[in-house]
């Protein structure tokens, strides 16, 4: 098991990464700015369902191969590079009424039938973070960093702490939604101001998927 202090440091560092400016946490305003601060809170769960994938993959020690095989690695970034670029293209081509937030019970908006839904939303954050060989590969350097093999099953420790900093995410993405869901209001106020968010949203996209592919291993 996990020392108090050792637990309370790491989750420390957790909430200090998770409010350093990232892909993750600018996708994650980008839909609440899109559909509202509760596609954001989604779109959160789905990245920290994807974190639990990654702890999952460092426990088991499955990243070690991404880590030895470039092949692996560079494969996993094109998947996530081909996906934010699908993104994009779907930002680019979207007109206004897709930045409307959804009003009715079933989830859809009023006058808006491309709204992608709450579960595509999950899904999109999913992807995102699993398709990202950084994050598996940043888990395998850190996590292990804060276990002490003396106080157990270190796999176990690992999972303490995937969970820690999925907590520590949670807490920061929920707030950045919230910020989000702010600027949906404003913008979704006009049809030029929605048109705007969804291409700002492109190049977002657009410039996540280069990132991704011109960093190294």
């Amino acid at each position: 098991m996990l020392s108090p202090e050792i637990a309370g440091t790491f989750f420390a560092a957790a909430l200090v990464l998770s409010i350093a400016p990232g892909p993750d946490n600018i996708f994650v305003l980008t839909q609440s700015a899109l559909y509202g601060a509760l596609a954001g809170i989604v779109t959160t769960l789905g990245l920290c369902t994807g974190l639990c994938f990654h702890t999952t993959a460092v426990a088991l020690g499955v990243a070690v191969i991404f880590r030895s095989s470039p092949t692996a690695f560079w494969v996993l970034k094109i998947l996530g590079a081909c996906y934010l670029l699908y993104l994009a293209w779907l930002a680019f081509r979207s007109g206004a009424a897709l930045a409307r937030v959804p009003e009715n019970a079933d989830g859809s908006a009023h006058g808006a039938a491309t709204f992608p839904g709450y579960g595509a939303l999950y899904r999109r954050g999913i992807l995102m973070n699993v398709t990202n060989p950084k994050v598996c590969l940043f888990f395998l350097a850190f996590l292990p960093q804060f276990c002490e093999p003396e106080r157990g099953s270190v796999p176990l420790q690992v999972v303490l702490l995937g969970c820690l900093f999925i907590v520590a995410t949670m807490l920061v993405f929920f707030s950045v939604a919230a910020l989000g869901g702010r600027l949906a209001k404003r913008f979704n106020a006009s049809r030029r101001g929605q048109i705007f968010i969804n291409r700002l949203a492109g190049l977002v996209f657009l410039g996540l998927a280069a990132a991704l592919l011109v960093t190294g291993q």
